[in-house]
């Protein structure tokens, strides 16, 4: 577990403020997106404060990442730069709009918001059509959203922050950081009664910018749900365990090598590593082939994913922890699997090293479930398997969280321009699609001991709100060829090896 210090971020002190009147945290109020008026006045009205429900919102934004196809060579630096800064203007946008967006300043934030976008992606096109087609479709996705985040909040309640809040988000959107400050530390102190009355009666507290209560469910409440595949006559049934540690070393940080190479801070939350020893932003095929590794076989391999926390509360001020509202403190898994199985339909063929992989889509909330791909349970529950939720466990039973990754590889390159087209997952009757093979299955599977009555999240972008649906893990193979070779014979072999 990482040092804690109780400092927070002005990201966090402004989102805390927003939080506090939602009493159960509703994933960070950006704006009352239905049920308020306008009006200045009718606000301020006492119809207002008992007034119906409105629902919060978010920042929704286009994934242009997702939508690459061709980043040649000369470009890959100017486009990572220009994914982070897409990533960097969202969360400033999430920013503003949580500490004082309401009404026809939402529009004007969301207008400023398009045309940084369109200025950076604009960039990164120009990039890219130096020695490949210009990508101009990019260009139609520089608009963003506001998306609801489902969870409803008071109208009364958003009114009751009070003026001194309002003065504060009025001063923060005319860039007066002081001025802004001071109205943000008044509303967190008119905030106080209501949320303690949330708490007496019998809600805890959330953390800034989410999760939301209902992005917890009861594991002794959901039916079984896990299936095993059904096996070929010709299934590759073996498996190969790297024993790699459970980050022992602290190897913590909040860069993206895969999304973001050579940025630091590309991820705005924090990464939890084990395999690789010097695996970061700046990090090449030859710098991890010369690294060390926590593997207990040799195994130079980086395996990574967003660290989870217990929500107490506290906070680091630096980047992937309170500067980008993700706080709590850290927890060290109690154990950590990592096993490549084989393939239902046949045999299995050596994966190229360096091959990178990231399975689920840290920005699910937003983009829609489409590649969501992580799993929630508890030790003795793992029949039943959450893909949005997170477990409360019984008492004594740890949380299990568990990655599987693309299977099939189309033979030729270890990535891609969006990190995901050059692997698929296997088809339905275990066979790969048309122009892929199969290699060796990677499943990640994390176990925690999380503190008695306790809540955790992951870290995640903080327009994202820490939903469970955001997780998401990555791989980059970097096992010596002889080593590879060996795992594929035990999984084809039809043995179990380490």
């Amino acid at each position: 577990m990482t040092p804690q210090a109780h400092k927070r971020s002005r990201l966090t002190t402004r989102l805390v403020a927003a939080a506090a009147a939602l009493l159960l945290g509703g994933g960070g109020t950006a704006l009352i997106a239905a049920g308020a008026s306008a009006d200045g006045a009718d606000e301020d009205g006492p119809a207002q404060r008992s007034g119906p429900a409105a629902v919060a919102s978010t920042v929704s934004c286009p994934d242009v990442g997702d939508r690459l196809r061709q980043v040649p060579r000369g470009a890959q630096l100017p486009v990572s730069r220009g994914l982070a800064a897409l990533d960097r203007q969202v969360a400033t946008a999430y920013e503003k709009m949580t500490a004082g967006g309401r009404g026809g300043k939402t529009d004007a934030m969301l207008q400023q918001l398009r045309q940084q976008r369109e200025k950076t992606i604009g960039a990164m096109a120009d990039a890219i059509g130096r020695s490949a087609p210009r990508p101009d479709a990019l260009l139609k996705m520089s608009a963003c959203k506001m998306k609801p985040t489902g969870q409803a909040i008071s109208v009364g309640e958003q009114q009751g922050e009070g003026d001194a809040a309002q003065q504060g988000q009025d001063d923060a959107q005319q860039g007066q950081g002081d001025a802004a400050q001071q109205g943000q530390d008044g509303a967190q102190q008119g905030q106080g009664d209501a949320a303690q009355q949330g708490q007496d009666g019998g809600a805890q507290e959330q953390p800034p910018g989410g999760p939301s209560p209902d992005d917890f469910a009861d594991i002794r409440s959901v039916q079984p749900n896990a299936q095993q595949p059904p096996q070929g006559d010709g299934a590759s049934t073996g498996t190969f365990v790297s024993e790699c540690g459970t980050n022992e070393e602290g190897h913590f940080n909040s860069d993206n090598v895969i999304v973001t190479p050579g940025v630091s801070n590309g991820a705005h939350h924090t990464h939890d590593y084990v395999g690789n020893e010097t695996t970061d932003a700046f990090s090449t095929d030859q710098s991890l082939a010369a690294s060390g590794t926590t593997c207990g076989n040799g195994d130079l391999s980086t395996y990574y994913w967003p660290v989870l926390r217990t929500l107490d509360g506290t906070s680091e001020h630096k980047p992937g922890a309170g500067h980008d509202g993700n706080v709590g403190s850290v927890l060290t898994p109690s154990d950590v699997k990592l096993t490549f199985s084989g393939s239902q339909a046949g045999d299995v063929t050596a994966m190229p090293r360096f091959l990178r992989i990231i399975t689920g889509d840290a920005k699910a909330f937003t983009n829609g479930p489409a590649n969501a791909n992580a799993s929630w349970s508890c030790v003795g529950f793992e029949d039943r398997q959450l893909k949005d939720k997170y477990p409360i466990c019984p008492n004594g039973a740890d949380v299990v969280r568990t990655f599987n990754f693309q299977s099939c590889w189309d033979g030729q390159n270890t990535d891609s321009a969006n990190h995901r087209t050059h692997v698929a997952f296997a088809q339905q009757d275990g066979s790969c699609p048309a122009g892929f093979r199969a290699i060796p299955q990677l499943q990640e599977k994390i176990t925690y001991d999380v503190p008695a009555g306790e809540q955790f999240a992951v870290d995640s972008f903080p327009e994202q709100l820490h939903k469970p649906v955001t997780d998401h893990g990555d791989f980059i193979n970097v096992m010596p060829e002889r080593l590879m070779n060996k795992a594929v014979k035990c999984i084809n072999g039809g043995r179990d090896c380490g």
